[in-house]
């Protein structure tokens, strides 16, 4: 077993994007990530889109040469504290090496890098069913979050809207 290394990706570095591709479709295809290979046309406009974006970092996580994890943060704003944060958009560990502790290693190593650029807290989004990951954001620190408890918890919510 290698040591896990953590690297910002330069989705210009053919090989990166080709890991980010791999382990995104790896998400897809876990019945968490909606049980499907990414469409061919999401998957052909991924990085390109990505690249675009001055907003965007992804961390990916090696064994060795073999990419085992990725996290995808996108930079937005606290209307709040009137400074930025770090939404953590997309996170995987391939099944083979869950458990290992590697989520745990990507998470540290985002919330450090969130510090050194000034983000106020890094957000995320989980399915209410995926206990091992909630257990695990638990362990990082991670809690849902009230303005007023009398109110309740916040809540994600989506509209979709057609290409």
């Amino acid at each position: 077993m290698s040591p896990i290394e953590i690297v910002e990706a330069d989705l210009a570095d053919p090989t990166h994007a080709d890991h980010y591709l791999g382990l995104m479709d790896h998400y897809a295809l876990d019945p968490l990530g909606g049980g499907a290979p990414l469409p061919a046309s999401a998957r052909q406009r991924l990085v390109p889109s990505l690249r675009e974006r001055s907003d965007v970092t992804i961390l990916l996580a090696y064994e060795g040469r073999e990419p085992v994890a990725l996290a995808t943060c996108i930079e937005g704003f606290s209307t709040f504290a009137a400074r930025p944060l770090w939404n953590l958009h997309d996170m995987v560990v391939i099944a083979s090496h869950r458990g290992r502790g590697i989520g745990a290693r990507l998470l540290a190593d985002l919330e450090r890098r969130a510090r050194q650029r000034g983000y106020c807290k890094i957000t995320l989004e989980v399915l209410s069913g995926n206990q091992r990951a909630q257990a695990a954001y638990r362990r990082a620190g991670f809690a849902g979050y009230t303005l007023d408890p009398q109110h309740g918890a916040a809540l994600f919510w989506q509209k979709g809207l057609a290409d």
